[in-house]
């Protein structure tokens, strides 16, 4: 049996997708860093070996899936090269397998990993699913349906794929170290757009997402009345949201989501009109959603005594903005403490007011030092500048963590999507051990 290994196994993309390999029954291995991920987690769960990049680790009859945080000056892929040994980038090899399925790529600038496990969840329900979530997870079944992957505009790696059905969630501007502007990130997607072979799934809210032209039909979700698929007497309460769909002004169904905002309300209509398209009952997709328990780092809740700490993703304005006004819909009595590690130096300066703007909804605003990336480690901007803007904003390390502990009865909302979650762990650490008579 041909051995797949992973050069850079840890990252979200690449640990899915290993799991996914290895369930089916291939011979899985990887490489990378010594730091620790949460990725790695389901990694180990399955007995995948995780070894330290090393040339050594490569032989000929191998199979190399390469990360793309790594260039091809890598050692393991000079090496791999000079042996011999396929090598087959992250992004191609998926493309590959999705062939196999009936297949849903679920893109957009925010929103796609919890798209992403919601729809896999809710197929699950009716035929055999395997998916790629971003948040690291992955879950391969050979007699699958469907394959449910997460999409990733970034360096128009998606247009890898071929997919079935497309998502489009939203188009906004992020990635300003690849994308020149909003119209070139609307371009990528255009391109995608001309690839889908059933059907695509977009949200007609969004502006950019309106102009898209495709050779298959476009069908729209959102909450104006124009979309043919609506959402309306939406009720919001700590326990969730129920809403009313309307399919081209007929009513559905009425649906209640065990998740907060206008986001998810979104994100169930993006799972409800593919559904229909394929003919899953309503009662099916009810059901699945009360028993949705979410992904990795998506409004993740850590209840300590009268504290709730939430570790999430959200590493743009437009993401903080969801998660603070989730916050607010379950815990409308409680105050928000933001602590938010900004990630990448060129995605900090492009938004540098924007950050300010939308983290002052929060009660209290903390910030860590930027995290930079492999793409891009090191820049002239500081979190200084960002504070700055903050009225009241104040900068947090490790060390003096204890800090935090002056707001009571609070929600805590950790975000980033760098190694915010340090932050939170030596938090949780200050709450549970006993202090000292």
């Amino acid at each position: 049996m041909t051995v797949l290994h992973f050069t850079g196994i840890k990252g979200s993309g690449m640990s899915a997708l290993a799991q996914i390999m290895h369930d089916m029954g291939e011979s899985v291995q990887g490489s990378d860093i010594a730091q620790h991920f949460f990725t790695e987690e389901r990694l180990r769960e399955r007995g995948i070996t995780i070894l330290p990049f090393d040339p050594e680790n490569i032989s000929q009859d191998m199979t190399i899936v390469a990360g793309n945080a790594f260039n091809d000056e890598h050692p393991e892929l000079v090496k791999a090269r000079e042996s011999g040994a396929t090598i087959i980038r992250y992004h191609q090899f998926l493309g590959d397998l999705m062939k196999q399925y009936v297949s849903v790529a679920i893109t957009g600038a925010h929103g796609k990993t919890s798209t992403t496990g919601l729809m896999a969840h809710v197929l699950n329900g009716y035929k055999p699913v395997s998916y790629l979530i971003g948040d690291g997870t992955g879950s391969g079944q050979e007699d699958s349906h469907f394959f449910v992957a997460e999409a990733c505009e970034y360096r128009r790696h998606f247009l890898a794929y071929h997919p079935d059905y497309a998502i489009m969630t939203n188009i906004d501007f992020d990635h300003p170290d690849y994308f020149g502007s909003i119209d070139d990130v609307f371009k990528a997607f255009q391109e995608m757009a001309q690839q889908v072979k059933k059907c695509i799934i977009a949200c007609g809210d969004d502006e950019y997402l309106q102009q898209i032209q495709a050779p298959v039909p476009v069908v729209y979700y959102g909450f104006g009345e124009e979309n043919d698929f609506q959402a309306r007497n939406i009720v919001k309460t700590t326990e969730g949201t129920t809403f009313d769909v309307v399919i081209r002004n007929e009513f559905f169904h009425t649906f209640t989501i065990p998740m907060y905002g206008d986001h998810a309300v979104l994100n169930a209509l993006a799972v409800i009109s593919l559904c229909q398209y394929e003919s899953i009952p309503a009662d099916i997709i009810q059901r699945q959603f009360v028993s949705y328990e979410g992904v990795k780092r998506r409004f993740t809740e850590t209840v300590i005594d009268d504290r709730v700490l939430i570790d999430d993703y959200a590493h743009h304005p437009t993401e903080i903005r969801a998660t603070l006004q989730s916050a607010s819909q379950k815990y409308p009595e409680r105050e928000l403490i933001a602590i938010f590690q900004p990630h990448t130096f060129s995605r900090t300066q492009t938004f540098l007011q924007e950050f300010a703007d939308c983290l002052q909804e929060a009660d209290h605003v903390y910030l860590c030092d930027i995290f930079g990336s492999a793409r891009e480690e090191a820049g002239t901007l500081t979190i200084r500048d960002l504070q700055e803007k903050i009225e009241g904003s104040q900068l947090l390390q490790l060390e003096d963590i204890e800090k935090l502990a002056i707001h009571n009865n609070a929600v805590y909302l950790f975000m980033g999507a760098g190694d915010v979650t340090k932050f939170q762990q030596a938090y949780e650490e200050v709450l549970t051990t006993p202090k000292k008579a």
